[in-house]
């Protein structure tokens, strides 16, 4: 009786200590929404693996789209070579982001969110498309936030350029590139309009 105790107390104590070890943060949602913010400047010579991101993209899954076409796509920058071309396709985002280990571009797919049957569905088409990758991105960057790192979306970026070097299909528009990372420094807390001036009740 004694030895079982004993061995579950052990047991017990792994656990905590592997999910002490773990990358999985005990951050509310609303500690996420006030933590989270857009990085400029990333610590060098920090790595993020393979896993990590196939973690964070996962997370992506759960986003809402439209009849669950789950439109995006993501193209990882990974290797060296692969980030330091897309570096070349941020504008003046490049020196910001030469530091974040992993550049991801991201894209979604027409023709699929707005449609049924292959038939336009209202007026907004395409752009229904965009809001669902909105909402992937959305999804990544606070799992990102969740999992230690830290994000920049970009919107200028060189598609074409993007395009050929991850021969990205033409049915696919390239929306943004996002920087992963680790904050080299903590940014202010921008202000935020009051909610009166946004949302209206009736």
């Amino acid at each position: 009786m004694k030895q079982t105790a004993i061995l579950s107390i052990v047991v017990a104590l792994l656990v905590l200590s592997g999910c002490a070890g773990s990358n999985n943060s005990s951050a509310t949602l609303d500690e996420l929404f006030q933590t989270r913010r857009s990085i400029r400047a990333y610590l060098p010579d920090k790595t993020i693996s393979e896993n990590q991101v196939r973690e964070l993209l996962a997370a992506t899954q759960n986003a809402p789209s439209w009849a669950n076409y789950q439109p995006s796509k993501y193209y990882v920058a990974i290797s060296k070579e692969a980030h330091d071309a897309v570096c070349e396709y941020v504008g003046f985002n490049k020196e910001r982001v030469a530091n974040a280990p992993i550049l991801l571009v991201s894209t979604y797919e027409r023709g699929k969110s707005g449609y049924l049957q292959g038939q336009q569905t209202n007026e907004l088409s395409d752009e229904w498309g965009a809001h669902d990758n909105g909402l992937s991105d959305a999804y990544l960057i606070l799992k990102a936030r969740d999992m230690g790192f830290d994000t920049l979306i970009m919107g200028t970026r060189d598609s074409d350029g993007l395009r050929t070097l991850f021969d990205i299909p033409e049915n696919e528009t390239v929306m943004a590139v996002i920087a992963l990372g680790y904050r080299a420094e903590e940014p202010r807390m921008p202000g935020h309009k009051s909610l009166d001036e946004f949302a209206r009740f009736f």
